[in-house]
Formats: structure tokens, sequence, C-alpha cells
């Protein structure tokens, strides 16, 4: 990918560069003795040293390798290993062990896997129900290319929250995720619902791709269409030189005004703000709203 200058970075989506806080060395610690991938890490995420310590954190299943190359994305594309049919198990001990409220399972793309690692997902739902049925629960999957299938198994997990993120605007898609489709995301979402209209479902969106405040306005509209509950909004952060250049950064006023325009449409939960991450925060933005209805929003 050619690189192409961003526009200065703004003071307001800066984040202080420092060691981890004291308190986030155990997380780590036990990460790594348990072999297990977070995407914190993993996407080089701003909020890391946050979330790390107050002992939360994102396990990525399945991996540190993707299958697909999006454009925005800091994970790895490379042909990935097989399945570790004990990682399931690694992170409900996990659960345990650190006495975890919400845990949040997302994966990389698994297109080498005829079922995209569904089952997988499906396993480490329902290893963290045996041995901690107290723990909320939040999956985010990718698209599994569309194999209704393969989502159908993740909800008959029952996870607390199924999210899936469209990213981006239609516009956009084959640029910043080629290998996705706008409408295949759209479906896997409101199929979802169908299938079991009481699971609360949650997207996102990244800001700074070169999309219009009107794309994104169709892009809610479109979500609160197919009945998600929760949306996320944030900033996009280029990892590297070598990813797509960031078009412009919004103003925290200009997240407030998106946020007012989603809560407008009725959304039962909306967490918008410059370092907002469709996991970050994911068990206050669950208590905000997603299950109690009525438009709530988090800055």
């Amino acid at each position: 990918m050619t690189a192409v200058a961003s526009p200065r970075l703004p003071s307001w989506a800066r984040r202080p560069v420092g060691p981890l806080a004291p308190q986030a060395r155990p997380l780590r610690l036990l990460l790594r003795e348990q072999r297990l991938v977070t995407v914190c890490e993993e996407a080089r995420c701003p909020n890391l040293p946050d979330c790390f310590g107050r002992g939360t954190a994102t396990f990525m299943l399945l991996g540190d390798r993707c299958t697909r190359r999006c454009g925005y994305c800091a994970v790895s594309t490379a042909r990935p290993a097989a399945p570790d049919p004990a990682e399931p198990g690694r992170i409900s001990e996990l659960a345990v062990r650190m006495g975890l409220r919400y845990v949040v399972l997302t994966a990389v793309a698994r297109d080498d896997l005829r079922d995209g690692g569904a089952e997988h997902f499906a396993a480490t739902v329902e290893a963290i129900r045996d041995r901690a049925p107290s723990v909320r629960i939040e999956v985010l999957t990718p698209d599994f290319k569309g194999r209704w299938e393969s989502t159908r198994r993740v909800v008959s997990a029952r996870p607390d929250v199924f999210n899936h993120n469209v990213e981006t605007v239609s516009r956009l898609f084959p640029r910043v995720r080629p290998q996705g489709s706008y409408r295949r995301s759209l479906d896997l979402l409101a199929g979802v619902k169908r299938a079991r209209p009481d699971q609360v479902t949650k997207s996102g969106l990244m800001i700074g791709l070169g999309e219009t405040d009107a794309e994104v306005e169709e892009v809610l509209g479109d979500l609160r269409e197919a009945r998600v509950d929760v949306v996320t909004l944030g900033q996009y952060l280029r990892p590297s030189r070598d990813h797509l250049p960031v078009a412009r950064y919004l103003p925290p006023s200009g997240f407030e005004h998106l946020a007012e325009r989603a809560r407008s449409l009725g959304f039962p939960a909306v967490y918008s703000g410059v370092f907002v991450r469709s996991s970050f925060n994911a068990e206050e933005v669950y208590e905000s709203g997603a299950r109690t209805g009525g438009p709530r929003a988090l800055s």
C-alpha cells in the first residue's frame, strides 16, 4: 500500500504513552501463562493500558494470524495455525481466576475453516457458562462469509451480546474491507435478531476513513432497520504508514452530534467518542441501556 500522509494528529486524539500500570502486569502474565491472545495487543489499541489496568481484556480466538487483509487493521495476515481445541477451556479458567464479570470474545477471520470458526466461538461461550455461569459474554464475530449455519451456531450458544462491526460506510467497503460486504454484514445482524428476538445485537463504525457525516447517518439508519440495539462510533487511528491514511479527525463535538443522531433513531445504547472502540467499556455500554430499552449515550 502506498504511504499517504494523514492530517496532523490533534491534541484531543492523543493518548499518553508510558509503561503499563503495576496492576496491569498480573493480567499480562496470566495471558502469557495461558497462551492466550488479546485483540488489545494485536490491534495496537490505544486503550490497552486503561483496560489492562482495570483487569479487562478482549480475547482473540483462533490465533493471531488473519486470512483477510483489511486496510485499517494491524493484525497480521498469514496462514493460520490449526484451531487449538483446548483454548476454550483456558479462557474459561482465566475468567474464573480473574473473577471477571464480563468477557468479550473476538477472533481473526478464519476463511480457511469450513465454518469460519463458529464452533470455536460457541465452544468458548459454553465453556465459560459451565465454569462461571454469572459472567456476561459478548461475542464480536467476523461475517463467516455469509454462511447462516455458522452464525446460527454462535447464536445457539446464547451470548449476552452478539456484536458484528460494519466498520465503515458502504461506498468504502471495497477499499477498507475488500473481502467483506456491507450488505452481508447487515444481513448477518438482521438474521441474528430474527433467530433470537431477545438477543442484544451490537455494531460499530470507525470515523476518518473518507466517509461523510451523511453516509454515517445512512449506516446508522440501516443498522436500526436491522434492529441493532447498541452502536459504537470511534476515531480511526492509523496503526502504521502501511495502513490506510486518516482522512479526517472528528472532534469530540462531532462525535456528540453523531450520538444525538443515533439516539434520535432509537438505539437503546450509544457509545460515541474519539477513543471509543467496539469492545472498550463493553460492560458499561451493555448496562447503560441495552437490557432496559430507552436511548442512552456514553461519551
